[in-house]
């Protein structure tokens, strides 16, 4: 292989493949970057095997070829080579990969490419097109709501579905649950998905590359996304996520309207002094108009913080997790907010004040 490349266009190119290369103990070749060379065009993969990328890149090639190189190696010398605009040229020597630009050059000894997966394709799926931008925003509401823990997988994902002229996007814990509205023209029904948690962060961060309409192609156990010269695949998770609107209350008796700055201020003084738990006490009551957020800690010390707050309904005093109420707050967008209650035992439900109401977030109490 022997090719000349922009340097620039060789730099972003393998910090977006870098990432997604894997760490394997059985299979070394998934820490490579598999380069591949045909006829002026280079196509550059990388897999973990939960999720795939190509990119493929112009180049001016005088020798095809294929290699696989160590993605943290090649990452970490391209990025601290400053050769903006610049054109790099690249030849495999026996097993290592010369790279050289006008001031520097590097040799990295490459892996033997035949153990390299291929990067699957999703066939005869439902086809869709989408602005990358709703998509990530979707996922960026409510992901962090998601298990890390893979015992329960259909937990441990994001819930992805269509209903009538939106995508909805859900996630939940069994602790606290978040569910996104995306308002959308598509024509095209497509299968109710589970998208792994752990494949979230790469897929938010290729689309936010792209930043245009993408294609969006879902079959039963894969999702790709393709658009200019990336294509990128994630494995889906085959199981059947909760039935959650059941426990979104119908109906409440409290409620309290209060900026979202102010309360999200008052959360952060009164987790100084929360316990090992991260509780927080929280007192209601419309008559005396009190809102306030309460933290004791042995160790440290104990909090009182007023929050003002137009309150209507029933006195409720009840326990919450900070972080999981928290959260909520990275994915309104309105000034202010409203928090409805329904009981001691019942969870806490955040919607965001204002015209757009696509945004719902409910967390369960704490025991006292």
């Amino acid at each position: 292989m022997k090719i000349e490349i922009n340097f620039d266009k060789l730099k972003e190119t393998i910090a977006l493949v870098d990432k997604i290369a894997g760490r394997h103990a059985t299979l070394p070749v998934l820490a490579c970057i598999l380069i591949e060379v045909k006829k002026n065009l280079a196509v550059f993969r990388a897999t973990n095997l939960d999720v795939g990328i190509e990119i493929t890149v112009p180049v001016k090639s005088s020798e095809d070829g294929l290699m696989a190189v160590p993605a943290g190696i090649i990452s970490s010398f391209v990025s601290q080579v400053g050769n903006g605009g610049q054109v790099a040229k690249l030849e495999t020597v026996s097993n290592n990969l010369n790279i050289s630009t006008a001031k520097s050059k590097g040799i990295i000894k490459t892996v033997p490419p035949e153990d390299f997966p291929s990067i699957p394709k999703v066939a005869d799926g439902k086809k869709i097109s989408l602005a990358s931008d709703l998509f990530v925003k979707g996922l960026k509401s409510v992901w962090y709501s998601s298990s890390v823990s893979s015992v329960k997988p259909e937990l441990s994902s994001v819930y992805v579905y269509k209903n009538a002229a939106e995508i909805i996007f859900a996630a939940t814990d069994s602790f606290r649950l978040a569910e996104k509205r995306i308002k959308t023209p598509l024509s095209t029904d497509f299968s109710d998905i589970l998208i792994p948690f752990r494949n979230i962060p790469d897929i938010i961060r290729i689309l936010e590359h792209i930043g245009q309409n993408v294609d969006i192609e879902i079959s039963k156990n894969l999702i790709s996304f393709q658009a200019r010269d990336i294509y990128l695949v994630s494995r889906l998770i085959d199981g059947v996520f909760p039935d959650y609107k059941q426990i979104v209350p119908k109906s409440f008796s409290t409620e309290a309207i209060v900026l979202k700055q102010d309360l999200v201020n008052s959360l952060k003084i009164s987790n100084i002094f929360s316990d090992k738990f991260n509780q927080i006490h929280l007192t209601i009551d419309p008559k005396q108009k009190v809102f306030r957020i309460q933290t004791k800690n042995s160790d440290v010390g104990e909090n009182d913080t007023a929050v003002d707050a137009a309150l209507s309904g029933d006195k409720i005093e009840i326990n919450f997790n900070y972080k999981y109420l928290a959260d909520c707050f990275q994915s309104i967008e309105a000034d202010s907010v409203s928090v409805q209650l329904s009981g001691i035992n019942r969870p806490i439900v955040v919607r965001p004040v204002s015209g757009d109401q696509s945004f719902m977030y409910l967390a369960m109490p704490m025991n006292r």
